[in-house]
């Protein structure tokens, strides 16, 4: 068992470009760890010597995650695991939550240790609203699967953050486009890099822009929030009401017409005596 931390999972997020990033915290866990489970061990092992060390390494991805995660979790009993992806947090489109979630379920402790994530970043940078966000990963390759994705979170008041990789990129704007209207969107990529840049604008301007332009680098689309409906006018509230007054006395009706346009109550009560008198 290690000296210098407790047994158990740590999960450890890694610079998603620039090396700099990694904290000090990072660092020593890594430094100190039994075992790192690594997505790529090419790309860890560059992490490593970048900090001046070496450990023992052990591939946890997709397609072996069912078979290594039993062997993990006995080790957290008596070693320091550290999980890491090739960049960012772990646990953000990829197969990490399960071992989270067998780890507390074996009664090891969880410890994270946080840092860089691309979607975060993203959303520093787009300049779009930032209260409430929702993270989407990467959309479905084929057309209608990601045309019914999209058709999911269409009504959803917050800012919609993905991920998308070069080649796709303009099919993906594209179904934006189609699927949510021509919004203010952000393309980020590169992200900590040299050439880091984030371009804005509407989707139907992104679009134009990357259709025969793939960029490269790990990209994140940023997409604004629904604009909030126009005002309800009187000739809204005059059409609702005269509906409302076939179902309903004019103080309930005006109330019900209220409610759902956002009207002053006692005037529409007074235009739906004046409608009721005609």
């Amino acid at each position: 068992m290690n000296a210098e931390l407790l047994p158990g999972l740590y999960i450890v997020a890694t610079p998603i470009g620039n090396l700099g990033d990694l904290s000090p915290r990072a660092a020593a866990v890594l430094s100190h760890a039994d075992v790192v489970a690594v997505e790529d061990s090419r790309v860890t092992a560059g992490l490593l010597r970048h900090i001046g060390v070496k450990r023992s390494m052990l591939p946890y991805h997709d397609h072996n995650a069912d078979a290594v995660r039993p062997g993990l979790i006995a080790r957290m009993a008596t070693e320091v695991v550290a999980l890491v992806s090739d960049a960012g947090t772990p646990l953000i489109s990829d197969p990490g939550y399960k071992l989270v979630r067998d780890a507390r379920a074996a009664g090891h402790a969880v410890v994270t240790v946080p840092g860089p994530c691309a979607a975060v970043a993203a959303l520093t940078l787009a300049g779009l609203p930032t209260d409430r966000f929702l993270f989407m990963g990467f959309l479905p390759s084929k057309a209608h699967a990601r045309a019914e994705a999209i058709a999911e979170v269409a009504a959803v008041r917050a800012t919609l953050v993905l991920y998308e990789s070069g080649p796709r990129l303009s099919a993906c704007l594209a179904a934006l486009a189609e699927g949510l209207g021509d919004r203010e969107a952000g393309v980020a990529r590169e992200i900590t890099k040299r050439f880091e840049e984030c371009v804005t604008g509407r989707l139907s301007a992104l679009v134009e822009r990357y259709a025969d332009a793939p960029p490269k680098g790990e990209i994140v689309v940023v997409v604004a929030p629904p604009e909030p409906p126009a005002p309800a006018s009187a000739d809204d509230g005059d059409a609702a009401l005269a509906e409302a007054l076939t179902r309903l006395p004019p103080a309930k009706a005006a109330g019900e017409v209220a409610k759902r346009l956002g009207l002053d109550r006692k005037a529409l009560y007074t235009r739906a005596m004046e409608l009721k008198d005609r």
